[in-house]
């Protein structure tokens, strides 16, 4: 039987021109999952064979884990204490083994035992040639569409499948088999048969890969793509920098009448393609994101991370796009929340905003109507800014003198300190693990507090529109801490 067992080896390697390491490994795989089969619990068995004789050895083994963890696999662990009756020297992520009989080729059935081992070369071999495949350091999958698999596309490269999902396929796009296809490799994911290798269509960086195969000054690192947005199958924005003033970053990828950004859209099933040029200040940048509209103002708010752009009449729905398509792209490629609006939303919020600064200012610092219009023309928004700024800038303000100056950053600061502590008040019913929740401010847990929600059972039990009443966020903001807070709900069923 040892003799039958070695000329197997053999043969199949031979056959499958592997490693007769490679096959041997397969058969102690196999022979250890048919001794498996003999034990009530989920044991752990191994296999040892003699890559000469073909004797082969079996053993029960089971994994040192600290006295502290416990046992989690009882069939398959050992406490550390335990493990060190039997070998003193032994240390935690070692093995205890203790050999147990082994069965015999016959048990299994010769033919049973090659299905197994040659299920074990065929992973090896797709294993390989996944290897060499990556091993080239592509970044685009070029093959053509093999079959369907449950709504994804199988492509073939060679000997290599890649799958490409539905939901990573351009809008509109109908593949056939048979068709060529290039994709971008996201990922390799080997848990997955057949079709290890991620790919889509619809990413950015597919269309980042596929500037800098057209584009040779970008691979010669003249040029920069910085960002890419797409509503893919329909309209993209990319930014662009040139690390050489000689080179025009926006002519240089559009290239002789259009050959370079053409190509690229012909790639993309049509796929329009704004090029923009980044810049280092973000409002510029929004500014060029947003064409091609005209901006005529626009104002930061560095804190939201976001801007308010002004548009004439005649630009707005330019602005915005169909569906709100441009400006959605606009935001996508500059990572700033945009709010486009017409002059007179614009002179109705910034109304809006003077009337509630003038408000908190003769609240707070006990002032009349001239003394907080004074500051709100003077650019100050908060207590804080009052409180804190710069005695020097404060002092450059005509209509104060430093009396006033003092008097005024005086009670401001003492305003600050009565906020502070009724906040504390407010909030004592909060429960630490609510406090200790990412993402929560001190303002987000007072507001929360004010509505009632003490624990984060109550944050997690809240629907989106519930809580973006309570605090103002936006849905996508809140969509998020309504999840964080329900990720204790989800460890605990683990």
């Amino acid at each position: 039987m040892n003799r039958e067992l070695l000329m197997l080896v053999e043969a199949i390697s031979r056959e499958k021109n592997v490693e007769r390491d490679v096959v041997f490994g397969a058969v102690e795989s196999a022979l250890a999952q048919a001794t498996k089969k003999l034990y009530p619990g989920e044991v752990d068995i191994r296999v040892a064979i003699d890559r000469d004789t073909g004797v082969y050895e079996t053993f029960r083994r089971w994994h040192v884990v600290p006295d502290e963890a416990g046992l989690q696999l009882p069939e398959q662990e050992i406490l550390l204490f335990e493990a060190k009756e039997e070998m003193a020297d032994i240390e935690v992520d070692e093995y205890i083994e203790e050999a147990v009989d082994s069965v015999p080729i016959g048990r299994i059935g010769a033919m049973a035992a090659k299905q197994v081992i040659l299920q074990k070369i065929r992973d090896a071999e797709r294993e390989m040639l996944l290897n060499d495949f990556m091993s080239r350091g592509d970044k685009i999958f070029v093959g053509t569409v093999k079959r369907m698999d449950k709504g994804d596309i199988i492509v073939e490269a060679g000997r290599v499948e890649g799958r490409l999902r539905r939901s990573e396929m351009i809008a509109k796009e109908n593949l056939r088999n048979g068709d060529r296809v290039r994709a971008m490799i996201m990922e390799v994911d080997l848990t997955l048969r057949g079709a290890p290798i991620i790919l889509s269509r619809s990413a950015p960086e597919f269309m980042i890969e596929l500037f800098r195969q057209e584009v040779p000054e970008i691979e010669q690192g003249l040029l920069e793509i910085k960002s890419c947005a797409r509503d893919s199958g329909s309209r993209a924005k990319i930014a662009v920098l040139s690390h050489d003033k000689r080179v025009d970053p926006i002519g240089t990828c559009v290239g002789v009448r259009g050959t370079r950004v053409n190509a690229v859209t012909n790639e993309l099933a049509g796929e329009r393609v704004d090029i923009v040029l980044w810049s280092e200040d973000p409002a510029q940048f929004v500014i060029g994101a947003l064409a091609p509209a005209n901006v005529s103002s626009i104002v930061v708010d560095e804190e939201k991370h976001a801007m308010d752009v002004v548009v004439d009449e005649e630009n707005l729905a330019i602005a915005i796009g169909r569906g709100g398509q441009n400006v959605r792209l606009a935001s996508d490629l500059t990572g700033w929340k945009i709010n486009i609006m017409d002059a007179a939303e614009s002179a109705q919020k910034a109304a809006t905003e003077t009337d509630a600064g003038r408000k908190l200012f003769m609240e707070k610092l006990d002032v009349d109507e001239e003394i907080a219009d004074i500051l709100i023309n003077e650019g100050f928004t908060s207590l804080e800014e009052v409180a804190y700024v710069p005695l020097q800038e404060m002092l450059e303000i005509e209509s104060f003198d430093e009396d006033t100056v003092n008097e005024l950053r005086s009670r401001a600061k003492d305003a600050l300190l009565t906020m502070e502590i009724a906040r504390e008040e407010s909030v004592e019913g909060v429960s630490q693990d609510l406090r200790d929740l990412a993402g929560l401010t001190p303002e987000l847990i007072a507001k929360l507090a004010e509505a009632n929600i003490n624990t984060r059972d109550d944050l997690a039990d809240l629907a989106i529109d519930e809580l973006t009443d309570i605090t103002g966020q936006s849905a996508d903001e809140a969509k998020e801490l309504i999840l964080k807070a329900r990720e204790h709900w989800f460890a605990g069923q683990e």
